[in-house]
C-alpha cells in the first residue's frame, strides 16, 4: 500500500506552478499539443510532479494522435487510482496518483497491446527524469 501525502491547499499552491496547481489540485486539462511531454521520446520515468512518486516507464508511451502523452501501462499496479468522474456530461474515468491524489488525467480503452488501454495525462501532472 502507498503511503498517502497530504498537505494543506496553501502548501499545494506554494510548491506547485500555477498551471500544475490547476491541473493536479484542481482537475484541469492542458490544451492538447502543448504540453511538453506531448512529443517527447525520451527514456526514462515519469512521476507526479506534485509528490514525485513513479507513475509511468517511458517504454509504455506512444503516439495516441490525442494531443496528450499516452502510455499504455502505469510503472506498477498500486502507483495509480482510478475513480468514475461524470463532470461534462459524460461518464470517464479519472486517474490519480495513488500517493497524492494529484489528477492525472483520464483512461480510456482504446489502447494498443498488451493492456489495450490508453493512459491520457496532462504533461503539467508529470515529472520526467531521464534513465542513467
Amino acid at each position: 500500500m502507498t503511503k498517502k501525502i497530504e498537505k494543506s491547499d496553501s502548501v499545494w499552491r506554494a510548491e506547485l506552478t500555477p498551471e500544475q496547481y490547476a491541473v493536479c489540485r484542481c482537475g484541469g486539462t492542458e490544451a492538447p499539443f502543448t504540453g511538453k511531454y506531448c512529443d517527447t521520446k525520451t527514456d526514462g520515468i515519469y512521476h507526479c510532479a506534485a509528490c514525485k512518486a513513479p507513475l509511468f516507464d517511458s517504454i509504455t508511451k506512444y503516439e495516441s494522435g490525442s494531443g496528450w502523452p499516452s502510455f499504455w501501462a502505469g510503472i506498477s499496479d498500486d502507483a495509480i487510482t482510478e475513480k468514475t468522474d461524470t463532470t461534462h456530461g459524460m461518464v470517464r474515468t479519472e486517474i490519480l496518483c495513488a500517493r497524492c491524489d494529484s489528477h492525472l488525467g483520464h483512461v480510456f480503452p482504446d489502447g494498443p497491446q498488451p493492456t489495450g488501454l490508453r493512459y491520457c495525462t496532462n504533461s503539467a501532472s508529470l515529472d520526467l527524469k531521464k534513465r542513467d
